[in-house]
């Protein structure tokens, strides 16, 4: 196991096995995102995306909470020149787990609100308890979401109602957050991590570099119009046709049939 960040003050954790990465958050008693914290998910999210023996990610929180946002302790004292100077670091901490070239699943424990909502919305897929809270609540603090919230729950969920969740600052239980595709399946708490680790790990031993290239197109093609999707679509779709994966995957089709093929992620 590998701890990204300080020795004495470690909060993040990065744990490998069977090909699946957990950045573990480990800041009791609800897991705030401090400026260190935020850091060391930067530093964790950056090792994810380099090491080649990591084919997917878990983001997780532990049993009892996922985190409950940031650190108003530590912002109620910055200044606005201060705010001005980190703002840009804080979203880009978390826009750093949304980057990582790999599938990357959230598992939702107890609270995810406000920085931790917004962490969650930077995983491809949210696994969430079904006694799980979400929420943008910053409203009620004089503020708005600066981590993303305004722009990916926007895209996740729809204008009218990231409106609706942003303007009330309003807390949403498991089963509506389901509803309103803020997250994608429901499980009892205690079974969180390991359908999270189960997603993961069908990715273990696949096309690394197909998977890389399906969440670009996807995630660049969404912020441009139509034509311009289609030539990334287009772009990549060819470049895989240079890749050992492509030469094994057709070949076991060809000779034994669909989902038998063993990928190098060359």
């Amino acid at each position: 196991m590998s701890s990204p960040g300080s020795e004495s003050e470690t909060t993040v954790h990065l744990e490998v096995a069977d090909g699946v990465a957990t950045i573990r958050l480990d800041r009791p008693k609800m897991n705030a995102l401090d400026v260190s914290t935020q850091e060391q998910i930067r530093a964790a999210a950056a090792e994810c995306t380099d090491r080649d023996d990591i084919r997917a990610v878990v983001v997780y929180g532990g049993e009892r909470v996922f985190a409950a946002g940031a650190d108003v302790v530590e912002m109620q004292t910055m200044s606005h020149l201060d705010m001005v100077k980190r703002s840009g670091g804080l979203q880009s901490a978390l826009s750093a787990v949304a980057r990582i070239p790999k599938p990357v699943v959230a598992a939702v424990t107890g609270y995810a609100l406000g920085g931790g909502c917004e962490l969650a919305l930077c995983a491809d897929v949210r696994i969430a308890a079904d006694d799980a809270t979400l929420g943008q609540p910053e409203v009620l603090l004089g503020i708005i979401p600066g981590a993303g919230g305004t722009q990916r729950l926007t895209r996740l969920v729809g204008i009218s109602t990231a409106k609706d969740l942003i303007f009330t600052g309003r807390f949403v239980k498991a089963d509506e957050a389901l509803a309103i595709g803020l997250v994608d399946r429901l499980v009892p708490a205690a079974e969180v991590y390991d359908a999270a680790v189960t997603w993961a790990k069908q990715f273990a031993q696949g096309p690394a570099l197909a998977l890389r290239a399906a969440k670009e197109a996807i995630d660049r093609g969404i912020e441009t119009d139509l034509e311009t999707g289609l030539e990334i679509e287009r772009a990549a779709f060819a470049a895989l046709f240079a890749t050992d994966d492509r030469t094994a995957g057709m070949t076991s089709f060809v000779e034994k049939g669909p989902g038998k093929a063993t990928f190098t992620g060359r």
